[in-house]
């Protein structure tokens, strides 16, 4: 087979290598960090050689194929090394695709991938699908192709992880919207991360199909300058009567036992439902699995009903347009905790919301300036706070019956946190303890 490198040892990189020693590769995993004890315990039992805190630029450059993982960026120095060597360089779930043939419904998107996975995964094993679930989201791609066996894959995919694919391609595709993130990674270039959102379209053929977010702006113009070869689908504002949604024609489904709140989780599940029925389930068996649905943590999930008030930990809202979806669904009062590492947000979506729904915002980062610039001269109560049990502490001093309390920070975690799973846990262990 040859020699493959992996460079990153997280989920992705490990599940690669996994999948590579399975295929009869000579594999070398390298990581410029510390490799995690449970991945390093993976390798091991896989006897698959590695090195960490630091990269052998002369073993890597001996390989055949690297295999990048999603974390690493281009611009890395072993990178550009190995591009200049001219060794071909993909992505985990490139190198997956390329010893499956399974059928790929791959989601993209700025905010609400994880959730539509989870619902297009939740509507295909309902409905008896042999479905295997993986992408940004548990197991990586790679191992899931290398241990089991499926004839269906749902993929969470992130732009990190369509930056090095060549012949992935999906038979459903889905573009849910793009706002502006993790703009660090592409030069502050917005149209320059939306185009490697688009790549999820490529090599699809003419009896797949992509469907994407009509109403959303940037995916408009981008699909205006594009010619495709593919069935197109827009989704459109959610039509609503009473409880049902109707997804057109005679089809529509009942969403009274639906638990997600907001509209933006009714246009998650329009796109969940259309890649459903386009591979032939029937709106029935769909119509039982909705009101069995459980979304992940830290997204939207209710912790707690105290004294009457509710607290929600939504610390998966990294990014602007994630926290104007969740604040748009607020129903009552709300005393918002906010920040943490911002990456050139723009919050001016946000004030009507603030200002109609608001009533105190704590801040919780190490430099919370920028959120005291954007928000002070509303009038609303501010603290800054650099602990989040002290958070939790003044929205408890501050709230009143029929409140609500939500962590949707708007930026990343790394200021205080491990990442945004550790901040919302610990969230949630905060508000245990008020009990």
């Amino acid at each position: 087979m040859g020699f493959v490198a992996v460079i990153g040892a997280g989920e992705s990189g490990v599940g690669a290598a996994i999948l590579a020693k399975e295929k009869g590769w000579k594999v070398w995993v390298s990581d410029y960090g510390r490799i995690k004890d449970r991945y390093q315990q993976d390798l091991l039992k896989y006897e698959i050689p590695f090195e960490e805190e630091g990269h052998n630029e002369k073993k890597i450059l001996e390989a055949d194929l690297v295999i990048k993982s999603p974390g690493v960026s281009p611009k890395t120095k072993i990178i550009k090394a190995i591009r200049e060597k001219g060794i071909p360089v993909v992505s985990e779930i490139e190198f997956g695709y390329r010893y499956t043939d399974a059928k790929i419904i791959g989601i993209t998107g700025s905010n609400g991938k994880t959730t539509t996975t989870l619902l297009t995964y939740h509507l295909l094993k309902a409905a008896g699908l042999n479905v295997g679930l993986g992408g940004n989201i548990g197991d990586s791609f790679a191992k899931s192709v290398a241990l089991k066996r499926h004839d269906y894959y749902v993929l969470e995919i992130s732009s990190f992880q369509l930056e090095d694919i060549q012949d992935f391609r999906c038979d459903i595709a889905m573009l849910l919207n793009i706002t502006p993130d993790h703009l660090d990674r592409y030069d502050y270039d917005v149209m320059e991360y939306a185009r490697t959102k688009l790549r999820i379209t490529n090599i699809q053929a003419e009896d797949d199909l992509f469907i994407f977010n009509g109403l959303d702006p940037i995916c408009k113009e981008m699909i205006k300058d594009e010619t495709f070869q593919q069935r197109m689908m827009p989704v459109l504002e959610p039509i609503i009567h009473d409880t049902s949604l109707h997804l057109g024609g005679n089809t529509a489904f009942d969403l009274m036992n639906f638990k997600l709140k907001g509209r933006h989780n009714i246009m998650n599940l329009s796109f969940a439902l259309l890649a459903a029925l386009d591979l032939g389930i029937d709106s029935e068996a769909l119509q039982n699995a909705i009101p069995t649905f459980e979304n992940a943590p830290h997204r939207m999930e209710v912790v707690s009903e105290l004294k009457g008030v509710t607290y929600i930990n939504d610390s998966k809202a990294t990014n602007v347009d994630a926290v104007f979806y969740a604040l748009n669904a607020m129903e009552d009062p709300t005393l918002w905790i906010v920040g943490g590492v911002d990456k050139g947000n723009d919050y001016e979506p946000l004030m009507d919301l603030i200002k109609s729904k608001v009533k105190v915002i704590i801040c919780l980062g190490i430099d919370n300036r920028k959120l005291y610039v954007a928000f002070e001269h509303l009038g609303i109560p501010m603290y800054d706070v650099k602990d989040i049990d002290k958070a939790v502490a003044i929205a408890q001093e501050m709230a009143t019956e029929e409140d609500i309390v939500l962590l949707s920070p708007a930026c990343a975690s790394f200021d205080l946190f491990d990442n945004y799973e550790h901040r919302g846990d610990l969230f949630r262990s905060a508000v245990k303890a008020l009990a």
